[in-house]
């Protein structure tokens, strides 16, 4: 067998499609190998700044030779001490001691491997909530557009996926726009909480640092204080053991898991909606539907959402786990776990709401099959109005209940016996019981009158509620996403 080159090699072993196949370069890049790393190095670099100006005996020559050679990683070096070493951050101390000679000796000077671990993955958790949540607000105020273009039109609405009193599409829209924006609310909300895990050494006690500022505790709370702020944190935790506390992760997930719920539901419903053919996702010139049926116009991009919601939704299973078995100051059992869920979470987020903005952008809404279902349900809505006509032209209710109960039951088995279209209406206009009202049947029956506030609702939500969320966003709103699969 031939040997591989470069390429075939690639194909010959497993990548994950979160990356692969969909996952935006931001979010793959957020969670490299060289983000990680050459955010150790610059971990690094702020701990000896910060200890530098809090009078530790270090260089200017050597702080400059660190911030020289922060993206100089040397992979196929880090790669052999690790596989020597058996430790991923003496391996790359190692490694970055090799193109810094100078400043060798103060490289991770009184840290622990989380100083960088754990502060690293802090860090990569808040760029990855600044990285989903303006294509968040993006999908919302898509569907924003959707709801107001479609704020009057009528439409069947369904409980228990049965036909129910009339709606209009754009108010369904906002049913869909509220669970984002709680989701927004909710990521905004677990961003802002995260906290640096600092300067805190091995146990959480601070003790190595204590030592080298020879018992001078307010140094090192300065020292803390200046990374944490280097690192663009505001605030770090306050106490923690060798990590910072694994609830974090619930926390992150959680709200995670929560938007894929959102986004599940949300496509569900456009699926649904596709097989009534009211409401189509957007589908390509060349777009092939199936292989078997040429005719087939499959919801595939929601589909996408769903399955890929669904692994979103189950991640969260994992922090919750490894959160309830972190013994004491900390076990290990945590580290290859949180590898993958962490990047899982946001790589597969990003993903389904590029995929929904894909979506939301290219909507097509059919609004004569609309008003065919319409007409096959609403006459039977109609009923209690037309008892009510027929009570102010002078008719008895009881009498009217009785006419119609005999009318609708008939007008039914045609629709459900016979497979033809609801005559209900056909049929009072012929009785002559209900000539009376005969001229008013029309106004009775115009769909509009039966959306209640549907329309004035979905002004104020968008007014009130969504565009205001959306503002501290409008400067990423950007243009219309196309997908590459």
């Amino acid at each position: 067998m031939a040997t591989p080159g470069a390429e075939e090699d690639v194909l010959s072993r497993y990548r994950s499609p979160l990356v692969s196949r969909y996952a935006s370069p931001e979010m793959g890049f957020n969670f490299s190998e060289r983000k990680k790393f050459g955010t150790w190095r610059r971990l690094w670099l702020y701990l000896a700044q910060a200890e530098k100006s809090l009078g530790l005996p270090i260089t200017d020559e050597q702080i400059k030779e660190m911030e020289a050679n922060l993206d100089n990683i040397d992979f196929k070096m880090a790669a052999e001490e690790e596989k020597k070493l058996r430790h991923d951050v003496m391996a790359h101390v190692h490694t970055f001691a090799h193109c810094c000679p100078k400043a060798a000796a103060i490289i991770h000077l009184g840290a622990t491997s989380c100083y960088v671990g754990d502060n690293t993955d802090l860090i990569v958790l808040r760029d990855g909530f600044n990285l989903l949540l303006p294509k968040l607000a993006r999908v919302i105020s898509r569907l924003a557009d959707f709801a107001e273009k479609y704020a009057d039109l009528p439409t069947l609405g369904f409980t228990h996926y049965q036909p129910a009193q009339l709606t209009t599409v754009g108010k369904r829209c906002c049913l869909w726009i509220q669970d984002l924006c709680m989701d927004l609310q909710n990521l905004e909300r677990a961003r802002d909480d995260l906290r640096f895990r600092g300067v805190k050494g091995t146990t959480g006690t601070q003790a190595s640092f204590l030592q080298l500022f020879e018992g001078d505790h307010s140094k090192v709370e300065e020292l803390d204080r200046l990374v944490t702020a280097k690192a663009g944190f505001k605030r770090s935790y306050m106490v923690t053991g060798q990590t910072y506390s694994r609830k974090v992760d619930i926390e992150v997930l959680s709200v995670l898991a929560s938007l894929g719920a959102s986004i599940h539901k949300i496509c569900t419903d456009i699926r649904l909606l596709a097989n009534l053919k009211e409401i189509e996702e957007p589908f390509e010139k060349d777009q092939i539907g199936s292989s078997a049926m040429p005719y087939k116009r499959n919801p595939m991009r929601s589909e996408r959402c769903c399955s890929l919601a669904r692994h979103l939704m189950t991640l969260v299973l994992d922090p919750l786990q490894t959160a309830s078995v972190q013994w004491f100051e900390r076990t290990l059992d945590d580290s290859a776990n949180r590898r993958v869920c962490l990047a899982e979470a946001f790589l597969t987020a990003d993903i389904i709401l590029s995929t929904l903005q894909n979506i939301s952008e290219g909507l097509v809404v059919y609004p004569k099959v609309i008003e065919r279902r319409i007409r096959q349900e609403l006459p039977f809505m109609a009923t209690e109005n037309i008892i009510m006509a027929m009570v102010k032209a002078g008719g008895n209710r009881q009498d009217c209940h009785e006419k119609i109960r005999v009318l609708s039951q008939q007008a039914a088995a045609v629709v459900k016996q016979e497979g033809g279209d609801n005559d209900f209406i056909a049929r009072v206009r012929a009785d002559p019981y209900f000539s009376p009202i005969h001229k008013q049947l029309e106004t009775l029956l115009d769909p509009s009158s039966f959306t209640g506030r549907a329309p004035q609702q979905v002004a104020k939500f968008l007014k009130e509620e969504v565009r205001p969320a959306l503002v501290p966003y409008q400067s990423k709103m950007g243009g219309k996403i196309e997908l590459a699969l």
